[in-house]
This record gives structure tokens, sequence and C-alpha cells, in this order.
């Protein structure tokens, strides 16, 4: 029987939603020799209508039809059925891979920028893709970039991170100017609160969350908004006193915005607050903390903020820290809002890895399964390929959902060209299986150490009869057929023996089933384990030449993959698998 079609009048189905799909699906057939991926089709579904996001798995059934059913037909059938349907998508823009200009850049001073991490955990590529951004722009247009670490609660801080996050700048930016840390600065966010106050822009309010809430509703004004700035000063000294002043929760300073605002969250919104937990950094020595909003805006004044990246989902708090700019005759930077990365498959959150780590689950930040920048780096990654990524994107304020396979297809394509051309070529043999080969002459035979770079030297081998191959090829190995050692000799499986054919590659080229990959037995071979992204572990043996490289190589071992030395002792080699 055959397949029930799905359309956009099945029910169950949002209307719209399969003609959506159906286009997405034939224009990335048309772009990729007529054969569409789900997962790049998923992105540009979600894209257009991110409301689909709640019946994920429902869209990615339907994605998989018609992808399946978009395969069947013939490119040039694909073609027709597009500009039927959709003549605007066959039309492939080139993306160009320059950043869009920022406004009313200073040409001799150029632009000041932070990027503004939280000390919860180390960075994750969320952060690469977000910071990055930022760090693009300094680079630009020259100037200067903050790393600023926000932690002004208490509740949320991971101390390890204070040192972390800067390691991690220093290497995914690699041009941070200054490092400001909120929580030093407390004493400073004091005096622009007291100025506020004595400017009548801010008040102490001591109504309860329910009784201000009943206010704003209503729109109208707190009693604690009529008072003078004198009354206002003593309520503050009241807050910061912690042996006879308020407790938590009794007093809040307030931003005098409006009560009439039609955003209820605009509505006269807190800047200060009272907590007397002990802080990871600061211990007791302050008990009155700025809110977000309220240390933002100081710092972002204190540094000479030019410009600012931010989620679009800080659209309000954008609006909020304008309203104190202008208060305090400041001009506001000029804000540019990206929208949201979204990636299928990958946990970024750093207090559920924290969770796990703790649980045993992971090994640490590092652990080589773990998405975060300092595992990413252990494997080979180069700051360069997530740069590149992020360029690429651009300042766009589209959300962006991403499947963790296409992402990494991505990023490791951008990092096979930084890594190889340095990368020396080496022989890996996993799982190896001893075997002889009869009549085998002895043998000097030596190989580039980089196809495309001569200069690199070679490596050299003396070889007799007998060889380590992997045991795949070993297992692969039929009667009666002739295969090759790569730069070595030519063979024959007999009657379950291998016997010698020749030396010359032109014997091999008229019926050879296979070239294989081989290293000398009895010579003195590195002892290799090759630790894999699913956290197992390859083991086998690999060129002496190894032994001579040092911990961070990185090294291509052939038909295996990009690896990088993380530890060596004595004849044992392990690498970090980076990718093909």
């Amino acid at each position: 029987m055959a397949k029930k079609k799905n359309d956009d009048s099945s029910p169950g189905i949002k209307p719209g939603m399969m003609s959506t799909i159906r286009k997405y699906a034939l224009q990335n057939a048309v772009l990729h020799n007529g054969k569409a991926d789900a997962g790049a089709v998923l992105g540009k579904v979600l894209g257009a209508d991110p409301e689909l996001k709640k019946e994920l798995a429902k869209v990615r059934g339907l994605i998989a039809d018609a992808v399946d059913e978009v395969n069947c037909s013939s490119p040039e059938n694909q073609r027709k059925m597009l500009e039927e349907i959709a003549p605007e998508l066959l039309e492939r823009k080139e993306k160009s891979t320059e950043l869009k200009e920022l406004e009313d850049v200073d040409g001799k001073k150029g632009v000041v920028m932070r990027f503004a991490p939280s000390p919860s955990g180390p960075m994750h590529i969320g952060h690469a893709m977000t910071g990055g951004l930022t760090s693009l722009y300094v680079k630009k247009y020259g100037g200067k970039f903050i790393l600023r670490i926000e932690d002004t609660n208490s509740e949320n801080i991971y101390e390890p991170a204070y040192k972390q996050l800067v390691e991690d700048a220093a290497w995914i930016f690699g041009n941070v100017s200054e490092v400001w840390i909120q929580s030093d600065r407390v004493q400073i966010y004091y005096d622009y609160l007291m100025k506020m106050i004595k400017l009548g822009a801010v008040y102490v309010c001591t109504c309860s969350q329910q009784e201000f809430k009943k206010h704003s509703d209503a729109r109208k004004d707190c009693p604690c908004r009529a008072l003078s700035p004198e009354e206002n000063m003593k309520r503050w000294e009241k807050m910061l006193d912690r042996e006879h002043g308020y407790r938590e929760g009794e007093a809040v300073a307030r931003f005098k915005s409006s009560m009439q605002d039609e955003n209820p969250a605009m509505r006269d919104f807190p800047l200060a607050r009272i907590n007397d937990a002990k802080h990871p950094r600061q211990g007791l020595k302050y008990r009155v903390w700025p809110l977000m909003n309220f240390s933002v805006t100081v710092d972002d004044i204190e540094a000479g903020m030019t410009h600012i990246i931010r989620g679009k989902d800080h659209a309000d708090n954008a609006k909020r820290q304008a309203m104190m700019f202008r208060v305090l005759g400041k001009k506001f930077p000029k804000t540019y809002f990206v929208g949201r990365y979204k990636f299928i498959g990958l946990e970024l959150s750093c207090s559920k890895t924290k969770a796990r780590i703790a649980k045993g689950e992971f090994s640490g930040w590092d652990d080589i399964r773990l998405p975060f920048l300092i595992a990413l780096k252990r494997r080979g990654y180069q700051a360069g390929a997530f740069m590149k990524y992020t360029q690429l994107n651009g300042l766009s304020s589209v959300d962006k959902t991403i499947e963790a396979e296409d992402f990494f297809k991505t990023i490791n394509k951008f990092n096979k060209e930084i890594i190889d051309p340095a990368a020396r070529r080496q022989f890996f043999i996993p799982e190896p299986v001893k075997i002889r080969i009869d009549g085998a002459p002895k043998i000097e035979t030596s190989l580039l150490m980089h196809p495309d770079h001569p200069e690199y030297g070679e490596r050299r081998f003396s070889a007799d009869c007998e060889f380590y191959i992997t045991k795949e090829d070993y297992d692969s190995l039929e009667d009666g057929k002739t295969y090759r050692l790569m730069e070595c000799l030519n063979f024959r499986k007999e009657k379950g023996k291998l016997s010698f054919v020749s030396r010359g590659v032109g014997d091999y080229k008229k019926e050879g089933a296979g070239i294989m990959h081989w290293l000398p037995a009895g010579e003195g071979l590195a002892e290799v384990s090759v630790l894999m992204p699913d956290n197992t572990e390859r083991r086998g043996f690999g060129e002496k030449a190894m032994l001579s490289m040092k911990v961070g190589d990185i090294v291509q071992l052939e038909r295996f993959g990009f690896a990088r030395i993380d530890s060596k002792e004595g004849n044992r080699i392990s690498f970090w698998f980076a990718h093909k």
C-alpha cells in the first residue's frame, strides 16, 4: 500500500507547515546535487516559523518524509517543482563574509565594547558565538574589548570560573584589553546610587512586593516615591547598616521611571537590594548588591562604552539602562540585538553539567564529550574555526536552531583548513594484527611528513617480512587477490598464506584490491591510545617518529583523522581525537 502523503489539510498539521517544509526540502536538494539534508531543512523551517519548536518531534518526522520524497526525484524535477512553488528560492545569494558596518564609529579611537558572562562555569560554544562577534568588531575597528565578569548574584557563582573565564577568553578571542569583576566595583555602584538619590531619580522603597504590585497594577505612585532626597539618603544608610538597618526584603532602591508606563516591567524598576549571604569573592564586606540593570549602566558609563551587541531578549533591559543614561546626562551606546542560538543535541547548561560532574558522569569541564571550550581546545580545535563561523553568521536578530551534527560538520571543515597545513602525517594501526609476507625482501622506504610540504622532512622505515596492519584490513583479505602496503610492496593471499608479489605500484594497479597502512614489526614503535568523542578508546601502534613529537602537537593519523597529543610517557602516547 502506498504511503499516505501529508499535506496542509491533513489532521493535526498546522496550515502552511507542509508547504514550508516542501519548499525548503526542494531548495536544499537543488543546492546539493539532488540530495536534501533533513538537519539543514529543519534549521530553515524553524527559522521561518519558530512556533514549530513546540512540535519538534512531529516536525522532524514530517521533514524526514518530505526529504525522502524529494530525494527520489531527479535534480531536473526538483528544480522544476521548486520553480513552481517558490521560485524566489532558486536564486542563491552569495553570503558576504564581511561584517556589517557599525554606526558612529570613531575612525581614530575605534570602539569600546564588552562581553559579560557570569561566573557560573567556564565558556561553551554559545559564548564563542555571542562574545566572538564583539571580539571581531574590536579587531575590525580597533579600540578596547572589556571582559566583564558579572558576579553580583552570589547564588550563582562557581569560584573556579573567575580564572576559567579569563583563560577561555584569552584563547577564543585573543584581544581582551581589560578584565572587570563587578563585585570588586561595589563602592563605585554605591557612589552612583547616592548621586542618583540626590538627583531625585532614585528612592528607597519599603513596600512589600505585594503592596508595590498593587500600586503598579493600578498605575499609581508608591507612597515612598514622594520622599525627599534627604529622607531617601537616610533610608539608604539604613539599607547598608547590617546591625540596626533593614532586613532582607524590607527595602529596595528603585529608579523613578514612570508608574504609568504601558509596560508593567518598566514601572519604577529596582536597582539594588539587600542580600546578607556570604559572597564567594567578597565575603560579608557588602550587604547591598546592585541588580543587573544598574551595575551594567554604571560599568558602561565608566568604560566609555561606544557600542553594545546583546541578545534581543535584553531589549527591555536596554530601555531601562537608556533611562538611567539620560538621567545622568550620558549618551547611550549604539546597541545591536542578536538572535539566540539553540543547539539541538548539546547540553550547554553550566548548572546541569556541574551537577553531572559532581555525580561522576563526566570527569570534569574538559571531558571530551562536552561542548565547553576547554574540552574542545584539548581535542585540537582552533579558536579561528569558531570565529569564522561567527563571522559568517554575522550581526543578525534571527534566532538560529542548529543540530549538533550540522554545527560540527561546519566547524570541522573550518578547523581542518587551519590545522591541515601544519599537521604531520603519521601511520596509526588500531587493533593491530601481525602478519608475515613470505618472500618479502628487506625494504628501506620513506614517506613525506606532509604531501604538500616536502620541507617538513620524511619518515623512514626499515622492513623485512613482518608487518602490523589493522584488524579491519586483515579481516578484509580474500584469497586470490592482490593488496598493497602503502609505498612499500604488493602481496597476495593464497590458501590463507600471504606471499610477496612485487614492489612496483604499477603491478598493483593492474589487479589490486586495496591499499593498506602498515608498520614494520620489531621496531621501537609508539604505543598509542586515542580517546574518541564518545569517551571510548582506540589502542594500537604508531610510528616511532611520534616519539619525538611534543604534547600539544596536532597530527593527521592517516585514514583515521586529526588528533592532538595529550600526554606522553616513555614510548606511550595518548591522543585526543579531533575530527576526520
